[in-house]
């Protein structure tokens, strides 16, 4: 048995979740090497979510960061999950929240943070940030790279 055999999405056509409720996170095995913890990010830019109220579309910039233990997100389980969230409607704080907590029951991390920064609706960005409690100690946390809102450039 091989790492991918229990994956039923990488390799294949696979259509897009009609929810996030829906949408399979798939993990892969990680053995963690001595020092300190390796710290992943996903970073998505061009995320996109519906208005629970008027239906229109509200963008973000997701970055996600976490320090695996013994699961990694498998990164096409990952892009179909984040891809239905196109049809939800759902506040920006729940997505952000949502999005963080699906990985963390999917991988159950040492540490998870995510931060989304919402482009404005009616003149006012919101950036959301969650994380699950303290970075692990040694760990590199890097900035999230987003520089905040003067037309997200």
């Amino acid at each position: 048995m091989t790492i991918t055999d229990s994956l039923t999405q990488l390799g294949t056509h696979v259509a897009t979740p009609t929810s996030p409720e829906t949408a399979v996170l798939e993990t892969v095995p990680y053995s963690r090497p001595g020092g300190p913890p390796a710290i992943v990010r996903f970073t998505c830019p061009e995320f996109t979510s519906l208005c629970p109220v008027t239906g229109q579309p509200d963008f973000a910039h997701i970055v996600i960061d976490y320090a695996p233990k013994a699961a990694l997100v498998e990164s096409k389980s990952l892009k179909l999950f984040l891809t239905s969230f196109r049809n939800h409607g759902a506040f920006h704080e729940d997505c952000t929240i949502m999005i963080g907590k699906r990985v963390v029951e999917a991988t159950k991390p040492l540490w998870l943070r995510i931060a989304g920064y919402w482009f404005p609706r009616g003149g006012i960005p919101i950036d959301v940030f969650w994380q699950t409690g303290t970075p692990p100690e040694g760990a590199w946390l890097p900035d999230t790279g987003v520089p905040p809102y003067r037309g997200r450039g």
